[in-house]
């Protein structure tokens, strides 16, 4: 058995996939298995997959399923994974040619102390530079949240514990496809940290109709997701002026949320008066 898994979740990426692929050729080790969740592609993706496994170069695993969305496709990742590690490498990332190296040297150093959740690294627009130019703070291992908490801006790549992430799968709701990330990260922050590697580990373009280019679209076909994401973070958020605008997002959200989620995160009715206005403003504005 490998000792990590690097799961790619796709849809339509057929193009980008073997930019991936040829960057895990490259890794000198090579102690991974790859693991392609494809979230019902229509433009051959399954054929590139079939022809990267009959190379033999690295080894492959290829899953299919209907479209549902990223996080579904993560928590099929999820369950078929039998290494002790799991990281995501995007469809429109590539690792750097050290990547799976660095990950299993600072994995040594962690691997049994149950503090820790994985390891956190840079994305970068290269092997050297950072996306945006940001940098860990020299305050030492971390939890994600506390690291933005101490001023960083940029993105990361995270590898995990596998057993944790079992432990905390995404929710999958009915018509639905997508719960913010963090929704899962905060839980797993709750009672770990990770371990930094201060270098740039994924190499990161921003595509067209990707995550990130789409938020707008993503807040308003999934208000459930992002109803249960801002309810857990007004339950673990310091009364601040930012607990009470994730209480005026979330009491935005409630009114399109499916009933029976209400129920999972829901707030104070302290919190439901001090989020009042700031859910008027985001009403008028059109915002959610």
């Amino acid at each position: 058995m490998h000792g990590l898994t690097v799961f790619t979740p796709t849809y339509n990426r057929k193009k980008l996939l073997k930019r991936v692929y040829k960057s895990l050729c490259m890794q000198e080790n090579k102690d991974f298995v790859w693991l392609i969740v494809d979230d019902g592609s229509s433009d051959g993706t399954k054929e590139e997959a079939e022809g990267f496994i009959a190379e033999g170069i690295i080894d492959i695993r290829y899953i299919y399923q209907e479209n549902g969305g990223k996080m579904r496709a993560h928590n099929r990742g999820v369950i078929n994974c039998d290494t002790p590690l799991f990281v995501c490498l995007d469809s429109d990332d590539y690792f750097t040619k050290n990547a799976v190296n660095d990950i299993f040297m600072k994995w040594e150093e962690i691997r049994y102390d149950d503090r820790y959740a994985g390891m956190i690294a840079h994305k970068g627009t290269d092997e050297i530079h950072t996306l945006y130019g940001a940098r860990f703070p020299d305050n030492g291992d971390t939890t994600l949240k506390g690291l933005y908490e101490r001023g960083f801006k940029g993105e990361t790549t995270l590898c995990f514990k596998t057993e944790l992430l079992k432990k905390n799968l995404f929710p999958e709701i009915p018509e639905e496809r997508y719960v913010p990330e963090d929704y899962v990260y905060d839980k797993i922050d709750a009672g770990h940290i990770y371990a930094v590697i201060p270098q740039v580990l994924t190499v990161c373009e921003i595509v067209k109709g990707g995550y990130t280019d789409a938020v707008t679209k993503l807040r308003e076909e999934n208000p459930t997701g992002w109803l249960l994401y801002y309810g857990q973070r007004v339950s673990n958020t310091k009364m601040s002026v930012l607990k009470i605008k994730y209480a005026s997002h979330y009491l935005r959200f409630e009114k399109r949320a499916q009933p029976l989620y209400k129920k999972m995160h829901p707030i104070p009715l302290s919190m439901r008066v001090l989020g009042s206005f700031g859910a008027a403003v985001l009403a008028v504005r059109g915002k959610l």
